[in-house]
């Protein structure tokens, strides 16, 4: 028995226990390494006339026995001799498939695509292997010779047969135990869907013994007179062994996207990633240069369930050489697009020797920022092109992307500010920030804005209503993001046109005139006794009591003067931990409204009691009016069924 070179059996056990975390990955390795020899034939009957091949020929069979508790990896490539088996299994981390890429590089095109790298991808067998046999046969050779260990102690070659050129390689799988079991390797359905979800895509077929079910042919029976005579009777059925090939072979996205139908590619959407709807958008990229990759990207037509749950995992799935790396990489998609879906193809990306995770995220940032690019300028595609479709999309994930934009402090404003909607109060439908601006009044110096649960609601505040009458729109945000998304915004435009962002609820709006203004300011100075009454009466529940120059009908509203706004407050209450941050709340009053006039009289009469108790019930009435909760629903009940007496 030969003995490990290279500080073997510290190496052997630190691959076996620390290099590779998934277990099942076993295959996709074994199966790479099969692809990698037939690639390597194929080669050499590209270079050299005298080998006759037909490609049609050349396939990977994989096989189990229950009961010998044996998985076979069979290939029919070039194969190795007595020296290659010694130099490639018995020397860990030697990869003869890096050593051919190397010195045939300029030689390699689209027809060859060697997969290993790093040498270790076979040992990966002994996660769940007691025992593996390796018999190969090299092309040109009439002889065949065993490689065999229990990846403990040493490994032996010895003479074998087999009747072509190619290579065998036999696990003798471990023994259960309580904590572990390896059974789902021993069937037909665990080994179909380790090939299927790792390895679908390698570019020649994976071929197993399947079982499959047929109806019995009955034979007819001829009645006396030649008749054929009906006998009603259930069908039989009978089982029976085919092979069949596992994987597709050819990925949808290496294909010329004229050759591909949208079917086709709605299909390949709901089967990879699990959804009953077609995809709304799909799109690719080939890239070709430092970094090489295709990339195909599907916008799903409705959200998942889970979109916002903190379950929920973003990610595209990456593959290196047609073969699956990570079934979801996060650091391909930014969180504003945390819904898009695809893979991502690239052989030139850096892995480490177990291929599950990357060396170089520099790789990965150039691509991700790309797909980002990519998806940006689809949505405005989408937008411009297809506004039904995207009003659905921003319904689904608009919520997404203003968090881009507050997540980023802003940095992403110019990025994602022209792909949000919001509905209008004036023109009655959504419209982005541009169609805001193109529309807005002669004069208009700011975007207003009123943030609610719903448009209805809001369409009926009185804060809304003073700012359509004065001829301006408002959108009506019902998102619990649009307020953060606004208020990190500022504004939207550039320079000298940039428009300020106003929540029609905020301070000072500044749309009154100067004889509003003036008004306003003798009202408040003639009636100052009672503001300050009023303001004493409420307590810390607001900030001031003032004379509003916006309000038309209502008696009062009310509006924060501080950064913090109603619906910040409202929507921080609700948060599990709240963090406590309330709003500068001021009570504004309607001086033209018979409401004021009873405040004033009651004032001018001294009865302290019925202004505490009209500033206690106009409060409250803006507070429902604003959509905040009460803070005493049964004090608000019973002082207006005081009224009624």
């Amino acid at each position: 028995m030969k003995k490990f070179k290279t500080e073997s059996q510290k190496l052997l056990d630190l691959m076996i226990n620390s290099i590779y975390t998934n277990r099942e990955i076993f295959l996709r390795e074994l199966v790479s390494n099969a692809s990698d020899a037939v690639d390597k034939l194929y080669f050499a009957s590209l270079t050299d006339s005298d080998i006759q091949l037909n490609r049609a020929d050349l396939r990977i069979l994989v096989s189990f026995d229950a009961d010998a508790r044996t998985v076979t990896v069979s290939d029919n490539g070039i194969g190795m001799t007595q020296d290659q088996l010694d130099k490639n299994l018995g020397t860990i981390a030697h990869s003869d498939s890096m050593a051919f890429k190397a010195d045939n590089a300029e030689r390699q095109g689209d027809d060859v695509d060697i997969i290993g790298q790093f040498g270790v991808g076979f040992y990966s067998a002994f996660m769940v292997a007691k025992k593996v046999r390796v018999v190969s046969r090299a092309f040109g050779s009439d002889e065949a010779w065993a490689w065999e260990s229990n990846g403990v102690d040493g490994y032996t070659i010895e003479p074998a047969a087999r009747d072509e050129h190619g290579t065998d390689v036999v696990l003798t799988l471990k023994d259960n135990t309580d904590d572990e079991s390896f059974d789902e390797f021993l069937t037909e359905y665990g080994l179909k869907n380790l090939i299927k979800r790792y390895s679908n895509y390698v570019r020649y077929p994976i071929q197993m013994e399947v079982t499959k079910t047929r109806e019995v042919l009955k034979p007819e029976v001829i009645g006396e007179e030649g008749d054929t005579e009906d006998t009603p009777a259930s069908p039989e059925y009978e089982t029976y062994a085919e092979l069949d090939t596992i994987n597709s072979m050819i990925p949808i996205w290496k294909r010329q996207k004229s050759e591909v139908t949208p079917e086709e590619y709605a299909e390949f959407y709901k089967a990879d990633f699990h959804d009953f709807a077609d995809p709304a958008a799909t799109f690719s990229i080939h890239a070709e240069g430092a970094l090489s990759y295709d990339a195909l990207l599907f916008i799903p037509s409705r959200a998942p369930y889970d979109l916002y749950s903190k379950d929920f995992k973003k990610g595209l799935a990456l593959y290196s050489s047609n073969v699956l790396i990570m079934e979801k990489c996060e650091e391909l998609l930014p969180d504003h697009y945390n819904f898009v879906r695809g893979v991502v193809d690239s052989q030139d990306l850096t892995l480490n020797i177990s291929r599950e995770t990357l060396q170089h995220n520099s790789q990965l940032r150039a691509i991700a920022k790309r797909i980002e690019k990519k998806v940006t300028s689809e949505l405005k595609k989408m937008l411009e092109n297809d506004r039904d479709t995207y009003e659905t999309f921003f319904q689904n994930f608009g919520r997404g992307l203003e968090f881009g934009i507050y997540h980023s402090y802003g940095a992403l404003k110019s990025e994602l500010s022209d792909l949000l909607l919001f509905w209008s109060a004036k023109q009655k439908k959504r419209v982005t920030f541009a169609e805001y601006v193109a529309a807005k009044e002669e004069g208009q110096t700011a975007i207003y804005y009123a943030v609610g649960e719903t448009v209805e609601r809001l369409e009926k505040m009185p804060v809304v209503k003073a700012v359509l009458s004065r001829g301006y729109d408002v959108l009506l945000c019902t998102q619990d993001v649009d307020e953060f998304c606004f208020q990190t915004m500022m504004n939207y435009g550039e320079g000298d046109d940039a428009l300020a962002l106003k929540n029609v609820a905020g301070g000072d709006l500044d749309l009154a005139t100067e004889d509003e203004k003036a008004a306003a300011e003798a009202v408040t100075k003639e009636n100052a006794d009672l503001f300050a009454a009023m303001k004493e009466a409420l307590g810390d529940a607001v900030s001031d009591v003032a004379v509003s120059s916006r309000l038309t009908d209502e008696p009062a509203a009310l509006t924060a003067a501080g950064p913090v706004s109603l619906e910040m407050e409202r929507i921080l209450s609700q948060m599990p931990d709240s963090p406590g941050i309330t709003s500068e709340r001021v009570l504004e009053l309607n001086a033209t409204h018979p409401v004021f006039a009873a405040l004033r009289t009651a004032q001018e009469a001294g009865d302290a009691e019925k202004v505490r108790l009209y500033a206690d019930i106009l409060y409250n009435q803006a507070l429902l009016m604003a959509g905040m909760p009460l803070e005493d629903p049964v004090a608000y009940a019973n002082e207006v069924a005081g009224l009624m007496k």
